[in-house]
């Protein structure tokens, strides 16, 4: 009897499940976060191109495609793109800025503290945490092995 329930259950489940197209979404995730990466190549070029040094292109280029993730999160583009590409989309440094602009626009009207500054880092807080931690333990084996 519990093994019948299981199989109904089993069976709703695939159902409602959504059809997962792994191939397609991967090949999506990679072509868009390949633009995206390509597009700060373009910017680091340019920069180079007019005389800056590598550290200057590397901090430039990052603040143009934070800036522009964050403006193209404002206008709610940014969500539309993520939807289409998924992973493609989170990971390369324009993600972290989606993740931080996000939660500043919806807890804005809350106020400066309770919702802009309490809130600000609701999503991109642990991977911040998370990340720091994991370069402080690498950081020691690295220095204990060394």
């Amino acid at each position: 009897m519990g093994n019948t329930q299981n199989e109904k259950f089993q069976q709703r489940v695939k159902e409602l499940s959504p059809n997962s197209h792994l191939g397609k979404d991967c090949l999506k995730a990679f072509l868009v976060g390949g633009l995206i990466c390509s597009f700060g190549q373009v910017i680091t070029n340019t920069l180079n191109y007019l005389g800056l040094t590598r550290d200057e292109m590397g901090m430039y280029t990052s603040m143009v495609l934070i800036f522009l993730a964050s403006l193209l999160t404002g206008l709610g583009l940014y969500q539309k793109i993520g939807k289409f590409a998924g992973a493609g989309s989170i990971v390369p440094i324009t993600g972290f800025s989606n993740s931080v602009t996000s939660p500043a626009l919806e807890f804005k009207k809350e106020g400066f503290v309770t919702g802009l500054g309490a809130k600000i880092f609701i999503i991109a807080g642990p991977v911040i945490l998370y990340g720091v931690l994991a370069s402080v333990i690498v950081g020691l084996i690295y220095y204990f092995i060394k």
